[in-house]
């Protein structure tokens, strides 16, 4: 019977595993050696699981043959790859803590997070794109250009020691891969297991920095028990077996890629699929017919992309079962489309966040439609979920709007170095406050409005964004929008509307608003419509709204309000 409040817990009559990453990791391989593990199409590399073992062993060895261990922070930054997988697996046999780095980052957040976390190795591709990673860090530590391998002694890090490229490198003081590999000689089998056979399940294993929109990010703290259960409980909510073969177009940094992706196939004996090094649409669904199939993963502007493709009517995507959207709110008409044209007929919305492991909620194979196409879903197996009222900290009433906060194994174990942060984020009662507005209905399925800091505050009203998205969307011109709020003298804030519209449509501002009029409440409709082809993203597919706001500032000449 359900809560007549605003809380849920998940039951579930499989136990929590008790494992360490590097111990499930060798029950699997003994339990289907021969079983794909990878393919990595762009770098045409396939493991079963037998090889990939062989893969983790070897660089785990290496790593303690240079004098890594229990606790030591290792940073990685590069795009997705076989070697970052194994790079994840062998860190977590040794025990050191796996610090995930943004590809996306430049010098001056490098700095941070190598400091801040106190790496003592970093592992990097030498070059993507436009960045040069070799060369960011040379700039950084430029006693790598004479020092010893492994030898680093650096005045700005003193920390770090030991720096590897993902292939070879001139640089004196890199470590080239196959050379690192070498040295895994000095360690032995023997001396691994031992190794492993100190770790314990609550052991650090993750720090994975937040994106903030202010300040310095934070360093999420997650634990094998934190990330091994939540992928494990992600995939076996979407029914996955040792058959299933999983398309991961996201980045590895990033919890979506090597949580509910790279654990959750490991949980199941099931095999993941890189298409590209970072994401490309038309490289995923290449990968989707190539290698058949049965899953795929993405953030909603990846689905989006993908439908897009003025080629997408001539591939096979007839071996998609199933795959999870999540990230960012999910518009109803992408969903459709993704159940229907990419046969993915059991597609379901994740929801959570880095410091949740990531996931809370999770919508069923059978749930009802409206459901998977309206909620994030139900609350996820051996998590509490309750939502608040902001002002009393009480528990609201069912079907009414306040903060979503999580309980449980998933929440991580705080901010790395940042207890202030930690304490402000997890309150005393060890619930981890999420700083979304949510809604729980009388099934237990739950609706996330926004975030508390996106929330529109126009003439006394609050206004949420996602509303008016999900209206905007119904247009029949409009291929995707976003809505933030922008300084305005009278009312506090205006709303604009951001509008990219579908290949050969053309739509006024004026028009648009008439849409609006008579159909939402006056003071929901946009005062400003800016069309664009693109919004402002993080790496992982998310919208910075911060930005958008900050553009529409600049480009309409509005200033930020002062407040008493």
């Amino acid at each position: 019977m359900p809560s007549p409040v605003s809380y849920a817990s998940g039951t579930s009559q499989q136990p929590l595993l008790g494992l360490t990453i590097g111990a499930q990791f060798d029950e699997i391989v003994a339990a289907y050696p021969d079983r794909p593990a990878i393919v990595s199409v762009h770098q045409a590399i396939r493991l079963t699981y037998a090889e990939l073992a062989q893969a983790v062993d070897t660089l785990a060895r290496a790593l303690m043959a240079v004098g890594l261990g229990k606790g030591d922070r290792i940073g990685i930054w590069s795009p997705n790859n076989v070697e970052w997988l194994v790079t994840q697996y062998a860190s977590a046999k040794v025990g050191a803590i796996l610090v995930t780095i943004n590809p996306a980052y430049r010098v001056h957040e490098l700095d941070y997070v190598l400091k801040q976390s106190g790496c003592k190795a970093l592992v990097l591709q030498n070059q993507f794109k436009t960045s040069d990673y070799e060369a960011m860090t040379l700039s950084l530590c430029p006693e790598l250009d004479h020092c010893a391998v492994g030898n680093l002694q650096s005045e700005k890090f003193p920390d770090l020691t030991t720096v590897i490229s993902l292939s070879s490198s001139p640089c004196a003081g890199i470590f080239d891969w196959a050379d690192l590999l070498r040295t895994a000689s000095s360690v032995s089998t023997a001396q691994l297991t031992a190794r492993q056979a100190e770790l314990d399940m609550d052991d650090p294993i993750n720090i994975q920095y937040t994106s903030g929109t202010t300040g310095f990010p934070k360093g999420a703290c997650l634990s094998h028990h934190n990330i091994l259960n939540n992928g494990f409980f992600v995939a076996r909510t979407m029914n996955f077996t040792e058959h299933d073969r999983l398309v991961v177009p996201v980045p590895l940094y990033h919890c979506f890629g090597m949580v509910m992706a790279n654990l959750g196939c490991l949980t199941h004996a099931a095999c993941l699929i890189y298409p590209s090094e970072s994401f490309e649409p038309e490289a995923v669904l290449q990968a989707v017919q190539a290698e058949a199939a049965t899953a795929l993963y993405g953030v909603p502007t990846m689905f989006i992309a993908e439908l897009a493709l003025t080629n997408f009517s001539t591939f096979d995507l007839s071996s998609l079962r199933t795959g999870v959207m999540a990230g960012a709110p999910c518009p109803v008409s992408t969903m459709n489309q993704v159940n229907t044209l990419m046969h993915m007929t059991e597609v379901e919305i994740a929801y959570g966040m880095t410091e949740t492991s990531p996931v809370s909620f999770q919508t069923r194979t059978d749930s009802p439609l409206d459901k998977r196409v309206s909620t994030v879903g139900l609350v996820h197996p051996h998590v509490e979920v309750k939502i608040i009222d902001q002002d009393t900290g009480k528990t609201c009433p069912l079907n009414q709007m306040g903060e979503l906060c999580t309980r449980g194994y998933s929440v991580m174990l705080g901010y790395w170095q940042n207890p202030e942060a930690t304490a402000g984020a997890i309150d005393s009662r060890g619930w981890m406050h999420t700083g979304d507005i949510a809604v729980m209905d009388d099934d237990g399925y739950v609706n996330i409005v926004g975030r508390i800091k996106d929330m529109i505050v126009r003439g006394g009203e609050n206004v949420y964004p996602r509303e008016i998205e999900e209206f905007l969307m119904t247009h029949p011109a409009v291929a995707a929008v976003q809505v933030t709020g922008v300084p305005d003298p009278k009312y506090g804030e205006e709303i604009v509307a951001w509008v990219a519209l579908k290949a050969g449509q053309q739509l006024e501002d004026e028009a648009l608003k008439a849409f609006c009029r008579g159909t939402i409440a006056h003071y929901k409709v946009p005062r400003y419509v800016r069309f664009t082809d693109e919004f402002p993203m993080t790496v992982t597919g998310k919208v910075q709204k911060f930005k958008m706001r900050e553009v529409s500032m600049q480009e309409l000449g509005l200033q930020e309000q002062q407040t008493a």
